[in-house]
């Protein structure tokens, strides 16, 4: 397995895959790696001859009061983990490599980036889709994977990858969760035994709407009040947002249809953690 820092080398390497003409799959990640990322790793490994991941906390997706500083990072775990699941090349930048001095140039995708962590966390996914066509431009990947418990994330860089014509295939993975429910997050290392427990209200409400989805429910409003209501009897659990959106669009829908992604965002003490769903009418 390689291990690249620079641009140069990156590419240098990804050139000669093409030339030999070999498939490149693609995970972009910031580090800590845990068993989601480690799924979509095989994933890309066993639709590509080749898989690069990138590991880079990313500064320009983070606002002034959030985690950058103490985001959890552990290069030589995420070093075993690529290695072990498949991956061909871990991409290291720095900051200065991403974004040298001068660096002045953002992509906004309008649309799905509205509402939901768009609205609760401003210029988030302008920092999300600036550096993911960075490493598009930079990797070339046939495809890249994406993990679904980032629904709204997904669904942003679908937009910006037909919008800006990016010969990439996006490929979303299902949640990866603990067994008692949890969804697995890098975020989940900053929880202490009692907010861990408590931090299950999420999946619990979610499995509350669906539960009422699958019983012929098709009201939002009654889905959402569900939802809400099972997690605030934690009382841990201070709700950013309950939302049902159209998978796609990220809009809000009133009544559904075709499909519904049933979307939650939750601090749990100072920790902010998001977990969904996705229905679609069989």
């Amino acid at each position: 397995m390689n291990i690249a820092k620079t641009i140069k080398e990156t590419r240098q390497i990804v050139q000669q895959w093409k030339n030999e003409n070999l498939t490149i799959g693609f995970v972009p990640t910031m580090g800590y790696l845990h068993e989601g990322h480690a799924s979509l790793i095989r994933r890309a490994a066993e639709e590509n001859d080749r898989v690069v991941v990138s590991v880079f906390v990313n500064p320009i997706q983070f606002g002034p009061s959030e985690d950058l500083d103490k985001y959890p990072r552990d290069i030589e775990m995420d070093k075993r983990i690529c290695e072990a699941n498949g991956a061909h090349l871990i991409f290291v930048p720095g900051v200065d490599e991403l974004y040298p001095f001068g660096f002045s140039t953002y992509v906004d995708v309008e649309g799905p980036s509205k509402g939901l962590c768009g609205g609760s966390r401003p210029g988030h996914f302008r920092g999300v889709c600036t550096v993911v066509a960075k490493l598009f431009h930079i990797v070339q990947p046939d495809s890249a994977f994406f993990g679904m418990k980032d629904a709204q994330q997904l669904a942003v860089i679908r937009r910006m990858t037909e919008d800006l014509c990016f010969p990439v295939r996006i490929v979303g993975c299902p949640i990866v969760r603990e067994s008692d429910g949890l969804a697995l997050s890098s975020r989940n290392n900053y929880l202490n035994d009692v907010e861990r427990k408590a931090a299950l209200c999420l999946s619990q409400g979610l499995d509350e709407g669906l539960r009422l989805i699958e019983n012929g429910e098709r009201n939002t409003h009654v889905i959402k009040s569900a939802v809400r209501k099972k997690i605030e009897q934690e009382p841990l659990a201070r709700v950013d947002y309950v939302e049902a959106v159209d998978p796609n669009t990220i809009q809000g829908i009133d009544y559904i249809k075709e499909s519904i992604l049933c979307a939650v965002a939750v601090f749990i003490g100072n920790t902010r953690l998001i977990d969904n769903f996705i229905w679609e009418e069989a």
